[in-house]
């Protein structure tokens, strides 16, 4: 299948992402919220297939909205690279959480570098499993992400399949892993993989980062002292 990879520029602080075709993200363990239940700002370390970190993520933080609106709440995560460079900014408002509901779906635009959105994705209405758009910066439609029917997989991965548009070819994927059972069960932190073609457009690589936050938030992230949803 031909993908359309063709690179207009790569935005500062993404040249790094030429290079790799797998990234990891780990979700920081926060102790305040483990044992006193408060929501806390999310913060991530973003890593190659070495384990060696290449960016780091943290969210903005605002106790009223954390606490308040819990894992639907608006965020505004900032991306940053070694030398403490913003390179990346994901924004996510604040939308309808409900599955029955094909109106105010989940989305989040991607900016790279800050305040130059390179694309979107798109919450697309299904009764059964979380399905995505992920489109460009002129918000055309470039590829899908179709999730499983139940989000739940104990000691194994959960896959969020990335497809070509006609849904007919898999081209990479979001893998939510298995932490262990005491991070599952006591705590929301999360590790992910993400696999997409190495030639892919090094925007589009920018915004498979996005959509993994996006899902983080929809089905693994808990607030108000709850434990994440596991179903869709």
């Amino acid at each position: 299948m031909a993908i359309n990879t063709t690179s207009y520029g790569v935005p500062p602080g993404l040249e790094y992402l030429l290079q790799i075709d797998h990234i990891m993200i780990q979700q920081q363990f926060e102790f305040v919220e483990a044992i006193l239940g408060f929501e806390t700002a999310n913060q991530y370390k973003i890593k190659d297939i070495l384990g060696q970190k290449v960016y780091y993520a943290a969210e903005d933080f605002n106790f009223l909205t954390l606490n308040c609106c819990g894992a639907i709440r608006p965020f505004t995560m900032r991306i940053f690279d070694n030398s403490g460079r913003e390179v990346i900014t994901l924004r996510r408002p604040l939308r309808c959480d409900c599955c029955c509901c094909p109106c105010c779906l989940q989305q989040i635009e991607i900016q790279a570098p800050p305040g130059v959105p390179v694309g979107y994705v798109i919450q697309t209405w299904h009764p059964c499993r979380p399905k995505f758009t992920v489109q460009n910066e002129e918000k055309q439609d470039v590829l899908k992400i179709i999730g499983p029917i139940c989000v739940c997989n104990i000691g194994g991965s959960i896959d969020f399949e990335i497809k070509s548009l006609d849904e007919e070819f898999v081209v990479g994927r979001i893998s939510k892993h298995w932490s262990g059972i005491l991070k599952e069960v006591l705590t929301d932190v999360d590790n992910f993989g993400i696999q997409f073609p190495l030639d892919l457009d090094v925007k589009m690589k920018a915004v498979m980062l996005g959509a993994c936050f996006l899902i983080d938030f929809m089905f693994f992230e808990s607030g108000g002292g709850q434990r994440p949803k596991l179903f869709w």
